[in-house]
């Protein structure tokens, strides 16, 4: 039996989706793997109307945070009330996250997007976060205004906009 390490990880809840979104998010993050994988048994599978033998939850883990991706079928559906945050150091990694997550998903808003199956993602530079705590409250709304206007969150122009110059 596998050893739970991580006292609290996210169960994120899919149609029948649930092993194809933990090898696409594998296939993003670097540091990350799939671990056990659990059925739907005789009784399981006729308690949620689901095929027998068929994907209940894959374990998997994203730069050491562990996930569960569960089966449960099409009662519950991804809002925007839970995303997931990643912390970029550049805008290298910003544009990677960002194309990678957005294929077959949907740009929203402030480096918000939708991946292919719902989940909610944002994708921001540390940068951004040290620049709206400034102690400077004329820099921090700088920087703050020039986030609302973008959907992919592009460091160049918030570095202008926190300094006072023109874009």
């Amino acid at each position: 039996m596998a050893k739970i390490t991580q006292k609290i990880h996210p169960c994120l809840w899919f149609d029948s989706e649930a092993e194809e979104a933990a090898k696409f998010y594998t296939s993003i993050f670097k540091n990350s793997k799939i671990g056990a994988t659990t059925y739907y048994d005789e009784a399981s599978s006729k308690a949620a109307g689901r095929p027998k033998g068929s994907v209940l939850t894959v374990d998997f883990e994203l730069e050491g945070q562990s996930f569960m991706a569960l089966n449960g079928g099409p009662v519950f559906k991804f809002t925007e009330a839970v995303s997931l945050v990643i912390n970029c150091e550049n805008q290298k990694e910003v544009d990677y996250f960002w194309e990678k997550l957005l294929a077959g998903g949907q740009e929203s808003e402030c480096g918000w997007l939708k991946d292919k199956f719902g989940l909610s993602w944002q994708v921001t530079p540390t940068i951004l976060l040290e620049m709206i705590k400034d102690r400077d409250p004329q820099k921090a709304q700088r920087a703050m205004a020039a986030m609302l206007t973008m959907r992919k969150i592009d460091i160049a122009t918030l570095e202008r906009a926190y300094h006072g110059k023109p874009a």
